[in-house]
């Protein structure tokens, strides 16, 4: 029997009666972007009731481009469908790379008008 390494991203998935939240722990790189991208949709799917999706960093050890690249594509993927994206607890690493490459405003505004349901994207 050969032991396993612990997967390198695990995600967590609790839904509350307005909000889904994803507990996100480990490394979110080039190996495991898709898995961040694929479960938020599929929730998304699963829970048309909830207005918002929050994104929990508190156990985030990496986060490299193409892991902003999936943060991206859940923003985008969380407005189509008319909720609103929260980015809780952030690292001092994940604050400075939203900071650094001016994605930070873009992924914690408010939806616009037409945008969504919800109010503000919250630390």
């Amino acid at each position: 029997m050969t032991d396993l390494p612990p997967p390198a991203l695990r995600l967590t998935v609790t839904h509350g009666a307005l909000e889904l939240t994803v507990d996100v722990a480990g490394d979110l790189d080039l190996d495991t972007h898709d898995h961040l991208v694929e479960t938020v949709t599929e929730q998304l799917a699963r829970h048309p009731e909830a207005r918002g999706v929050r994104l929990d960093f508190t156990e985030l050890s990496w986060i490299d481009s193409v892991g902003l690249s999936a943060l991206l594509m859940v923003h985008r993927r969380t407005r189509a469908a008319g909720r609103a994206l929260y980015l809780d607890n952030r690292s001092a690493l994940l604050e400075r790379l939203l900071r650094q490459t001016g994605t930070l405003g873009h992924l914690t505004a408010r939806p616009g008008r037409g945008e969504g349901a919800t109010g503000a994207n919250a630390t």
